[in-house]
């Protein structure tokens, strides 16, 4: 990919953030989920740092290396015509020079945008680091984008509706707050995942009082799709729910041909070896 085409996607999922419809990003763990995305028409496509790691043989949480998430950003880059925004997690870093540097080698791989969280992890037990802090990082990859010359799209994560079990004001506050000041510092995304805790009230709520398109992860306990974007939510993504419901679609199958002898999920429905293999002809 030249630089001129990674800038062209890169404009081309910034504009997909603004767009009357409500952008809707799968997160793919593999060369080959993405691919099944792409068939089925979405316009880009995410990963998930939990399916990516998954699939590696780590758990979520920086655990696999940045060499190794960055090769299956390469690989998706590489095999993908769609703009990929890849999971950075919190950067692979303690310290801005090192979360830039993270920044950089993942443009370099071919992506086009990023997601940057402000908690140590993801999960519920997560701590939060000080909104100063996410500041200087979303800054200086605001910065080392605009030397280079390619809008990396960068959705900043908020993750106080995931570390905090109770909903109160001060919540609501805090988030609104740190989106703010992320927009500010160069964010063009702002993303708010939470443990169940979100509703639609929230949810207008904060499309009103933050400056920025926003992120939900789709989920049961929220609107639907067309409510969500009649609300003014930019953005929904998947996270690793998808990798997840393969997995316990594996499970089954699996546990029928132990226990049954049978194998009727494997076979009911399912994709032939030559559609299989037609997905990566060029």
């Amino acid at each position: 990919m030249t630089p001129d085409e990674q800038r062209s996607k890169a404009k081309r999922f910034l504009e997909l953030h603004h767009a009357p419809a409500i952008l809707k990003l799968p997160n793919a763990w593999d060369v080959v989920s993405a691919k099944i995305f792409q068939l089925e028409g979405y316009q880009a496509i995410a990963t998930t740092s939990a399916g990516v790691a998954a699939t590696l043989g780590y758990p979520d949480g920086q655990r696999m290396s940045l060499d190794e998430s960055t090769q299956v950003t390469k690989r998706l880059a590489d095999c993908i015509d769609l703009p990929i925004s890849a999971d950075i997690e919190a950067g692979y870093a303690d310290d801005v020079e090192g979360v830039v540097r993270t920044a950089r080698i993942t443009l370099e791989a071919g992506a086009v945008g990023i997601n940057l969280e402000d908690s140590s992890s993801c999960d519920v037990h997560g701590v939060l680091m000080e909104t100063p802090a996410m500041v200087q990082r979303v800054a200086g990859i605001r910065m080392m984008a605009d030397e280079i010359g390619i809008p990396l799209v960068i959705n900043a994560r908020t993750d106080v509706y995931l570390t905090c079990e109770t909903n109160s004001p001060e919540i609501l506050r805090e988030t609104i707050s740190r989106a703010n000041a992320y927009r500010a510092a160069g964010a063009d995304c702002i993303f708010i995942p939470d443990s169940g805790i979100l509703d639609e009230k929230i949810l207008i709520e904060l499309v009103r009082e933050i400056d920025a398109p926003l992120n939900v992860i789709v989920d049961a306990h929220l609107p639907s799709i067309p409510r969500l974007e009649e609300i003014g939510i930019a953005r929904i993504s998947m996270g690793p729910r998808p990798m997840r419901a393969v997995l316990a679609r594996l499970r089954i199958i699996a546990r029928e041909l132990m226990q049954q002898g049978t194998c009727d999920a494997m076979t009911e429905e399912t994709m032939s070896y030559a559609q299989v293999n037609s997905l990566f002809e060029r």
